[in-house]
């Protein structure tokens, strides 16, 4: 197994291209003005019901700063999005290394850009399961998947990227890049990504505590089951 070992790393990276999908989308509204005031040649580049709501937080300058994943990555959504950000050039984008040559010629090769910060949180599994009429099926369609991979990706990458999972910290990351003059340092990085594993950690024991206690026998009575191979 090769396995790619860094020995140097930036300390502050500019904020300047930002892909951003979430299910919360409470604090955008004040988040994302304030990044781009912080650099006003920063790049958002979005998803499905999260590109829309840019759209409008945005306004006129949503036509030059946002973007369509599908646009960047050529490839429409999956039907139900399903598949929203699940390609090559996304992640390429997240895990490229800033002193790698080899992934520098990968991103000139295929047009990618390396992202700087990731916003991204979960569908609501948590929230789904508590509700008193939820079906296996309400819990099984709300288990995220891009999301995740997103999340771990970019925190792999805490030496150059800036994972967001909680908009209970817009406001401390909006400070220190103000304070980095539109930077994020390599501390506030690391805090960032350990906070992001504890969370896919979180979800993952979730599903797999909730899916422990479901009787197959009684949870999977209402799919009509089909014989033919």
């Amino acid at each position: 197994m090769n396995l790619n070992y860094v020995s140097r790393s930036e300390n502050l990276v500019a904020v300047r291209n930002v892909l951003v999908s979430t299910a919360d989308k409470s604090g955008l509204d004040e988040f994302i003005p304030s990044l781009l005031e912080i650099n006003p040649n920063v790049n958002f580049f979005s998803t499905g019901g999260t590109f829309s709501l840019l759209t409008q937080i945005l306004g006129e300058q949503a036509a030059s700063r946002l973007h369509r994943v599908s646009d960047y990555t050529g490839q429409p959504e999956m039907q139900g999005g399903l598949v929203k950000t699940l390609d090559f050039k996304i992640y390429l984008g997240l895990l490229s290394e800033s002193f790698n040559e080899d992934h520098a010629r990968d991103l000139e090769r295929t047009g990618g850009i390396r992202f700087d910060m990731t916003i991204v949180n979960f569908y609501p599994f948590r929230e789904t399961i508590g509700r008193d009429d939820a079906t296996l099926e309400n819990a099984r369609a709300n288990i995220d998947i891009g999301g995740p991979c997103m999340l771990r990706a970019s925190a792999k990458n805490f030496l150059r990227v800036a994972v967001v999972c909680d908009p209970l910290d817009y406001s401390g990351i909006l400070s220190e890049v103000r304070t980095n003059q539109g930077c994020t340092n390599l501390e506030q990085r690391f805090r960032l990504a350990r906070k992001a594993f504890q969370h896919t950690a979180d979800y993952d024991m979730t599903i797999a505590s909730y899916l422990e206690k479901i009787n197959p026998k009684q949870g999977l009575d209402l799919y009509s089951i089909s014989e033919s191979p």
